[in-house]
């Protein structure tokens, strides 16, 4: 049994891919200041013995010792504690500059001390709102450095030049993967992401909202790919990346407004506002290094992945 630090792991993606890990028999320590990640998407888990909850945030130093003997030594740590979403990671601009930076610091210093393999869950929004399309890993980014959007797209930037600096600098064992548009259960209803601000909507038969035209597009992936791609890249041994993790199905904004009005049988009716400064127009991840380096694929059709998350909201909203 390995124990392994997951941080934002109450979160969104952070709660599956704790499940995920403790079904795998290891003991999962879960760090998370619960800004927009929330205790009843680990509730379940508490009552499991290798399951371990700690409300922390990392902008702050964290040391670790193991809650009983033999737990000590940390073998991994996922790195996902930061906002993803605008609406929450605007919201303190500066604190999302701090976890992405100093954070990430004391995350790396956590790895060095415990001589841990260390994941960075990067993002695709490294690449801004990009000139080349789609998107490979080797494309550099359209960022604006000083727009609103810029505390997550250059924090999440400067995170990965962390990594490949303690990597050469004090030999830290680390990966770094650019995370897509993500979906599925215990998104959080407020956290301002296309797909639960729609399903959201449509279940409430209100106008459902499109910024901009709706042309613009994007590649969704849900949840459980998401986590298999995660642990896959962790497990590769001597795998730094960067690779693109994320379903390369290419739909526009209406596009999925229009599968949602249709799978929740809804009466919304869209409508269009301004389009947000420095919002993407194009969002599709080449995954090709994925497939040849991790043999990692989304298998979740949207269709399918939608119909499970429209399930989960029901009750949610219900």
């Amino acid at each position: 049994m390995k124990t392994i630090l997951v941080t934002g792991g109450a979160g969104f993606i952070g709660s599956h891919l704790c499940e995920k890990l403790l079904e795998q028999g290891n003991h999962v320590v879960c760090l998370d200041n619960l800004f927009t990640g929330s205790m009843v998407n680990i509730r379940h888990l508490l009552k499991n013995k290798n399951f371990e909850f700690i409300k922390h945030d990392i902008i702050e130093p964290f040391f670790y010792k193991g809650r009983n003997k033999g737990e000590g030594r940390i073998y991994q740590i996922y790195n996902l504690a930061c906002p993803a979403s605008p609406v929450h990671y605007q919201f303190n601009a500066i604190r999302t500059i701090k976890a992405n930076t100093i954070g990430v610091i004391n995350m790396l210093g956590l790895a060095r001390m415990h001589k841990a393999r260390f994941l960075q869950a990067s993002t695709s929004e490294v690449y801004g709102d990009p000139l080349v399309h789609p998107q490979p890993e080797s494309y550099r980014g359209n960022v604006n450095t000083i727009g609103p959007r810029a505390c997550y797209d250059e924090g999440k930037r400067v995170a990965e030049t962390l990594c490949f600096d303690y990597n050469r600098q004090n030999n830290v064992d680390i990966c770094v993967v650019r995370i897509f548009n993500t979906y599925g259960s215990k998104m959080a209803i407020n956290d301002g992401r296309v797909v639960s601000n729609f399903i959201v909507q449509a279940l409430h038969d209100k106008p459902i909202t499109i910024y901009g035209d709706g042309t613009q597009t994007r590649s969704f992936c849900y949840v459980s790919d998401m986590v298999d791609g995660l642990i896959t890249a962790m497990n590769k041994k001597g795998f730094k990346g960067p690779v693109n993790l994320g379903n390369p199905d290419e739909f526009t904004v209406l596009e999925l407004a229009k599968k949602i009005i249709k799978l929740t049988n809804s009466g919304s009716k869209v409508i269009f506002k301004a389009l947000p400064e420095d919002d993407p127009l194009q969002r599709k991840p080449v995954i090709k290094k994925a497939i040849s380096e991790l043999n990692w694929q989304p298998t979740i059709s949207l269709d399918i992945g939608l119909k499970e998350t429209i399930i989960y909201f029901k009750n949610k909203v219900a």
